[in-house]
């Protein structure tokens, strides 16, 4: 699949042409289609992980960083170094975007922590209403300062503009990705909750922090590059988990394959479906991605009450069957 997306556009281009060393070809292939093709790749890659890494640190298979604000704040701080710095660079918007992915991503952990009632609904509705409240601000203030047309790049999720020289930022997920890796157990541990985490010695604030704000970065250096890319970090995770389980080092790397192979099919359906225009790939996933949230929803539904019922009877099934509490298995 990977091959075929290189070879397919507005400009024609086949493997022969490259074999026969035409000059124009080549600087197609290297200024345009490659590029797009590694930007995907870390795209489809860095959300699934980002929001594996969110629905471990929160113990709620709903969250992600399009239901925890981690995209709405991003944006923002995107406008923010457009308002401040009309001159930036991409790498000055980067680091507005880093600053503000994080510190939107921290308060909406911070404010579920302190909800007592933590439905496995509950928590994601909240996250996207918060994300509607920053989303609105970013919009006002576009309006304000007429900046509408200068964040529309980033509203929308699409890999048209990549080109050499513009989207290198986004190979910040690779290294992020490994970081993640690294520190999967910690994670899990994490996941379990503050006093399993303080009685085997893992600092539960630090871990949670440095959880968080790796998935924010992750998201933030897609953001800059792509735009926005919903409901990857929410839809690939959960469809791993069901076949491999929730341990996050065990699902980490085929959470990373699934959701690049999920961006990179998407992305070839908005390129050929009304060819040789195309659809912006947050339209293909926002459609794909609602159909599949709303199953999701319903299965975790469904099994979570299943399971509640099966303990509650006393029939020692506690092993065999999760129970299900706000999305997480206690």
């Amino acid at each position: 699949m990977s091959c075929c997306s290189l070879f397919v556009g507005v400009i024609e281009m086949n493997p022969r042409d490259l074999l026969g060393g035409e000059l124009g070809v080549w600087e197609v292939f290297l200024v345009s289609r490659l590029p797009r093709l590694l930007a995907i790749l870390c795209t489809g890659i860095g959300m699934s992980v980002a929001g594996l890494i969110m629905q471990q640190l929160c113990s709620n298979k709903f969250v992600s960083p399009t239901t925890g604000a981690t995209i709405s704040s991003a944006q923002l701080g995107i406008l923010l170094a457009l308002l401040f710095m009309p001159d930036s660079t991409l790498w000055s918007r980067a680091v507005f975007a880093f600053a503000a992915a994080i510190l939107g991503t921290w308060i909406f952990v911070w404010f579920i922590q302190r909800i007592q009632f933590k439905d496995v609904v509950m928590v994601p509705l909240v996250g996207i209403m918060f994300g509607n409240v920053i989303g609105g601000i970013t919009s006002y203030l576009a309006y304000q300062y007429e900046m509408t047309q200068a964040l529309s790049s980033w509203l929308v999720g699409h890999f048209s503009l990549v080109l050499k020289g513009r989207y290198e930022i986004v190979w910040l997920t690779v290294p992020l990705v490994v970081l993640a890796f690294v520190f999967a157990n910690h994670f899990n541990i994490v996941g379990l909750g503050r006093d399993f985490s303080k009685n085997l010695g893992v600092p539960y604030n630090l871990i949670l922090f440095a959880g968080l704000t790796i998935a924010a970065m992750i998201t933030a250096s897609i953001v800059v590059v792509v735009g926005s890319i919903s409901y990857v970090g929410l839809i690939v995770p959960n469809v791993v988990a069901m076949y491999k389980g929730d341990k996050i080092r065990g699902t980490l790397v085929d959470t990373a394959l699934f959701g690049a192979v999920f961006v990179l099919a998407c992305d070839m359906i908005g390129r050929v479906v009304i060819f040789p225009y195309e659809l912006p790939i947050e339209l293909i996933i926002g459609v794909l991605g609602s159909l599949l949230f709303v199953a999701l929803l319903f299965y975790r539904l469904k099994h979570g009450r299943k399971a509640i019922r099966l303990g509650s009877a006393g029939s020692g099934c506690w092993c065999a069957v999760p129970r299900w509490k706000g999305g997480a298995r206690q």
